[in-house]
């Protein structure tokens, strides 16, 4: 008698919705199939708790709504107190079993995933650690939604006492009172409040410098002591970018012909005084370097805390032996998923004010004397560059090439093209307009597809199937897009399946590990960036074993950057 009484208490105090756990279980079986890249085991606790909190309040809601509705019209009496805790037993042993199942065939999709992606895969008894880390994940969400509902009934009795609100009124005023303040604090102070603090902590970021970024001394790059754009006020990546890359003796070196010193042109957010514009001193410094004499000119868009891709922009260097200009500016402290979620409107006014003002520079030269115009942008950054332009043929009146890296799947001109796809061709590899104009690319040959002639100028999206900055979406949430629908791409599993709700959560933390993985996969693309470049504008003595050598030497300096910066 003893042992029931605890038992009985033990249950009172935990509280536990068995039909809830039966959807919790459900739920968290479904958050553990493939995604699009590689999970540890701590990442898919995380997500799996989350999931596995969702199915419990939806099980609590069935429960609720058949204890409301269906129960009072059925003539059947409460099963014996044994019975009740038998199946109760048996529900507690099966979700236990099948939670440890999943996890044990996760592990071995998870194997399948790392294989496709050439990457090294995780044992099964590490992967275990997963069902702990939801369980504890799982209990604190649900202890959180207890004391949320514990204020919702104590702001009751208060309208039920100050107010005179109706007693069957007050729970539901209760709830609108808790949204309303809720909505208030999160939508206003607290949001300002988390943005101000991040953006402040990320700005501390932004004024270290690496000791291996030091003070360009040529006149060609911004920071120098020529520089309108001081040293200092670069920001971290502003000098990380201005004091790395090729010089004109390297570029001979490897291409085996004379090179120019090229110009890279950098304006930070702290880079500007007063009334003047980032733009504008772009452009300023543009032209200190002579910029609009080279034969190639190239306009960035960074991503949040001022990021470029220095190999993006060292393999078009290599490619013109530095007869070629770049520009950047930076416009944000954050890093892009909180600058998505902050600033995006920042990148595409910063996209668009530095294209604008370097058009009209570019413009005012004669056709004879102007630079070839190329924009480019990765990830976020090709967001904002893609501000610039209010269509396809504003784009092609304007450029002489764009080559758009990782977009986003909110990208506005990108999504026009995918939704506007040739019938039969896949999300993954569109196929617009018989590629007359745009092309989408996973790799080197699928510039080249379709086969028919690409005329100038040339747009490329280079987007990979298991990038899940391009396919996340709150689309996912409800509906299933496409590219899950159709056969897959090569690096993503056949076994990825779409669900209402838990799809969404499993691609929203891929973009926590979307360049965790080796090149040529999620959101790493390489010297994919070469070949992009030699498809959109590729100079007329370019040869394959140029672009071998290039590439060699491109792959070398990425490995060395990431160990020294």
């Amino acid at each position: 008698m003893r042992t029931v009484a605890v038992v009985r208490r033990a249950e009172r105090i935990i509280d536990l919705n068995y039909v809830g756990l039966v959807v919790a279980t459900v739920f968290f079986a479904l958050s553990v199939t493939p995604s699009l890249v590689p999970r540890d085991w701590l990442f898919q606790g995380l997500i799996s708790g989350i999931n596995a909190a969702l199915g419990y309040g939806v099980g609590c809601l069935l429960e609720w709504m058949f204890r409301l509705w269906v129960r009072p019209r059925l003539q059947i009496s409460p099963p014996p107190t044994w019975v009740r805790y038998v199946a109760k037993s048996a529900v507690l042993f099966t979700a236990a079993l099948a939670a440890a199942l999943m996890l044990v065939q996760s592990a071995r999709w998870q194997r399948e995933i790392t294989a496709l992606m050439d990457m090294a895969g995780t044992t099964t008894p590490a992967y275990l650690r997963t069902g702990l880390l939801s369980l504890a994940v799982g209990v604190v969400a649900v202890a959180a939604y207890r004391t949320v509902r514990e204020i919702v009934l104590f702001l009751a009795r208060l309208l039920i006492r100050w107010a005179r609100v109706p007693r069957e009124l007050a729970p539901s005023a209760g709830v609108l009172l808790l949204v309303v303040v809720a909505v208030t604090i999160f939508n206003g102070v607290a949001s300002r409040a988390f943005f101000a603090v991040a953006n402040s902590a990320f700005s501390v970021r932004n004024d270290h410098t690496s000791v291996n970024a030091v003070q360009p001394q040529q006149p060609e790059r911004s920071g120098s002591p020529e520089s309108l754009a001081a040293w200092e006020s670069l920001g971290f990546e502003g000098r990380w970018f201005v004091s790395h890359g090729p010089t004109a003796s390297h570029i001979t070196a490897v291409t085996g012909s004379p090179a120019k010193e090229p110009i890279r042109t950098y304006v930070g957010l702290e880079s500007v005084a007063g009334d003047e514009k980032p733009a504008e001193l772009a452009v300023s410094e543009l032209e200190r370097t002579g910029a609009f004499d080279r034969q190639v000119l190239v306009v960035i868009t960074t991503t949040g805390t001022g990021w470029v891709n220095s190999m993006a922009v060292a393999a078009i260097e290599y490619m013109y032996r530095g007869d070629i200009a770049s520009v950047a500016t930076q416009y944000s402290y954050l890093p892009s998923v909180l600058s998505f979620l902050a600033d995006r409107g920042k990148a595409a006014a910063a996209g668009k004010e530095l294209f604008d003002a370097v058009y009209r520079q570019w413009l005012a030269r004669g056709p004879e004397q102007r630079p070839t115009l190329l924009v480019y942008g990765e990830s976020l950054g090709s967001q904002g560059s893609e501000a610039a332009f209010d269509g396809l043929a504003d784009l092609r009146t304007k450029v002489d090439g764009a080559l758009w890296v990782g977009p986003p799947n909110s990208n506005r001109l990108w999504r026009q093209f995918v939704s506007r796809r040739d019938p039969g061709s896949l999300e993954v590899e569109p196929v617009y307009a018989d590629g007359l104009v745009v092309r989408f690319a996973a790799d080197r040959a699928g510039l080249a597809r379709p086969s028919s002639e690409w005329r100038p100028p040339r747009i490329a999206y280079l987007q990979h199937a298991s990038d899940p900055i391009v396919w996340w979406s709150t689309d996912l949430i409800f509906a299933q897009p496409d590219w899950l629908s159709e056969p897959r791409g090569p690096d993503v599993s056949s076994q990825m399946r779409w669900w209402p709700f838990v799809t969404f959560w499993q691609v929203t933390a891929d973009l926590t590990n979307a360049q965790g993985v080796t090149d040529g996969h999620g959101h790493r693309y390489g010297s994919l960036v070469l070949d992009g470049w030699a498809a959109i504008a590729a100079p007329a003595d370019w040869t394959p074993e140029l672009s071998e050598r290039i590439r060699a030497e491109l792959q070398a300096a990425e490995e060395y950057e990431r160990e020294i910066k």
